[in-house]
C-alpha cells in the first residue's frame, strides 16, 4: 500500500513540523525564572529575562524584596527616577552582541516598572 500525500496532508505536515521546531527551540533557549539560578549563573540570565518580566513577579515588590529576590544589583541610578540594574549576559543574536540589562524602576520604594533596557 502505497502512502500519497496530497497537496493539504503535506502543507499541514510542514506546518505540523515547524510548530514542533519552532517550540523546541523556545525551550532551548528560554528557562523559567529562579532566584537561585539568577544569582548563580549572571551569565545565563537572559534565558529567564522573558518569563521574569511576563510573570510581574517583581511588581509591586519593595526594593528590599527586590534585593532578596535578584541580589545585589550592578548600578543604582537615583536622578531623577529610583532605578536599579542588572546585567543579564549576552543573548545569541545574528547582529552585533549587545550587553542587555533589566531594569527595575521604583515609586516611593514600590517596584512599578520591569523591562528590558539595551545599552
Amino acid at each position: 500500500m502505497k502512502l500519497r500525500l496530497n497537496r493539504k496532508n503535506t502543507i499541514g505536515l510542514i506546518f505540523f513540523l515547524a510548530f514542533i521546531i519552532s517550540i523546541s527551540l523556545i525551550f532551548q533557549f528560554e528557562k523559567r525564572f529562579s532566584a537561585e539560578d539568577w544569582k548563580a549563573n549572571p551569565t545565563s540570565r537572559h534565558k529567564m529575562i522573558d518569563d521574569l518580566i511576563e510573570s510581574h513577579v517583581l511588581l509591586g515588590k519593595s526594593k528590599f524584596e527586590v534585593l532578596e529576590i535578584l541580589g545585589e544589583p550592578n548600578s543604582i541610578l537615583q536622578n531623577k527616577r529610583d532605578i536599579i540594574l542588572y546585567n543579564i549576559g549576552r543573548a545569541p543574536s545574528f547582529n552585533e552582541q549587545q550587553e542587555d540589562q533589566l531594569l527595575v524602576e521604583f515609586f516611593e520604594d514600590t517596584v512599578i516598572l520591569v523591562s528590558l533596557a539595551i545599552e
